[in-house]
């Protein structure tokens, strides 16, 4: 099998787990979708466990990305606090869908060690982004700064997940207008 199915195998997993959670990753629907056999998928990954933590692995690490370039595009710590949303508003856009790692992360009892370490993963990735913006920033203590980076990653995890629930992408956009009025997020 080649490296194209494999990453077809990723594409569709992700996409029906943000739409319905792990639970929503199944080996059969993937199979139809991408055109090959459903036993063709433990030719790559040896259980829906190992599908799932490759699937949020893979989610982190794009995330990670996507916050290295906003960190490159953007000097000002305070740009890039006010640009973090839009890695979870680029979910809403794209079909209404939630953040992955939210959305698995509302099944944990349910999920296997190794996807749930991966979920906890992206928390512990967008949580430690926003502690160096905050430091860059030169806002308040260590402790401080790790607090408020949480506080600021929950609300705006928050606000995707009501969003999505009103498919309202305006509303998104509300409530982070309210946590900068707040003071949550610089203005």
């Amino acid at each position: 099998m080649s490296e194209n199915a494999r990453e077809a195998i990723l594409t569709a997993a992700r996409s029906a787990a943000q739409l319905h959670g792990y639970s929503g990753i199944n080996f059969r629907s993937i199979a139809d979708e991408i055109g090959i056999k459903n036993a063709s998928i433990y030719y790559h990954f040896s259980s829906k466990a190992a599908l799932g933590a490759a699937v949020a692995r893979r989610y982190w690490q794009d995330t990670s990305t996507l916050l290295a370039e906003i960190r490159a595009h953007n000097p000002d710590p305070w740009q890039r606090l006010r640009a973090f949303p839009s890695i979870f508003r680029k979910s809403l856009e794209n079909a209404n869908r939630l953040c992955l790692s939210s959305f698995m992360a509302a099944e944990y009892e349910d999920l296997p060690e190794e996807v749930l370490a991966e979920v906890r993963a992206f928390a512990d990735v967008n949580v430690a982004w926003l502690t160096e913006a905050l430091a860059d920033a030169g806002w308040g203590s260590a402790q401080d700064r790790d607090r408020r980076a949480r506080a600021i990653y929950t609300a705006v995890a928050g606000a995707q997940l009501i969003a999505r629930s009103r498919t309202d992408l305006h509303l998104f956009d509300d409530l982070i207008s309210s946590y900068q009025e707040a003071g949550l997020i610089p203005a």
